[in-house]
């Protein structure tokens, strides 16, 4: 599960970082408490075209939706069943992105059933994996995606079962689909070392909560 995210790379930064046209919609950042149906950003490729950075709404919409409520809010895709599922087969053999990240927030449980928030994050920007694809009814067409996840790695299930693909920078490209076919052998746990967590404040809890001290450790 991937149920928050926090984007603080200037537009300008992420974009050189991976080698995209920015585009002139981007969310405003640093934002620590993305949330889901809001626009988060994304990038774009192919062996055909130059990589962009564009906003999407961060809720996956099936074709076959009436409405952004019509089914249920599908924000992240099971790395195991992604190439199965009617609503994401065919995103992921044609439709992937990477979505950049701070970090991202899980939460556990304590003895009385309350709900504590850890924030998860690297030594820099994380590329995670992603599908996307437009959603759209009577003319209205809205960009909409999905983040990979797959089973935690040891150091990640001491917080959560689940955890999200991270792609390595040497392999952007290949899932990208800017170099040809193997992009399903991405779909795995990021190494032991490449994440660290830490608690924070349950402000965080609230989707309306925002500010660089909820990152912070809490104390």
């Amino acid at each position: 599960m991937c149920g928050r995210v926090a984007v603080t790379l200037p537009n300008d930064a992420m974009a050189q970082m991976f080698a995209a046209s920015p585009a002139n919609n981007l969310p405003q950042v640093p934002n620590y408490n993305v949330c889901p149906t809001t626009q988060i950003h994304v990038v774009l490729g192919g062996a055909d075209a130059g990589r962009k950075l564009i906003s999407m709404r961060w809720g996956f919409l099936p074709s076959w939706y009436k409405a952004p409520n019509d089914g249920p809010l599908l924000i992240n895709a099971r790395a195991e069943t992604i190439a199965e599922k009617p609503a994401f087969r065919t995103a992921c053999r044609e439709r992937r992105c990477l979505i950049p990240v701070t970090g991202f927030y899980e939460w556990t449980k304590d003895s009385e059933g309350t709900r504590w928030p850890w924030y998860i994050h690297g030594s820099e920007t994380l590329a995670l994996a992603g599908i996307w694809q437009e959603w759209g009814v009577e003319g209205e067409r809205i960009a909409t995606c999905a983040v990979v996840t797959t089973s935690a790695n040891e150091t990640m299930s001491q917080i959560h079962h689940r955890m999200p693909v991270v792609i390595d920078e040497e392999d952007w490209g290949l899932w990208l689909g800017e170099k040809g076919h193997g992009a399903a052998t991405l779909m795995k746990a990021a190494g032991e070392d490449l994440l660290s967590f830490h608690q924070v404040d349950r402000a965080v809890n609230s989707n309306r909560a925002s500010g660089p001290e909820l990152i912070e450790p809490f104390e």
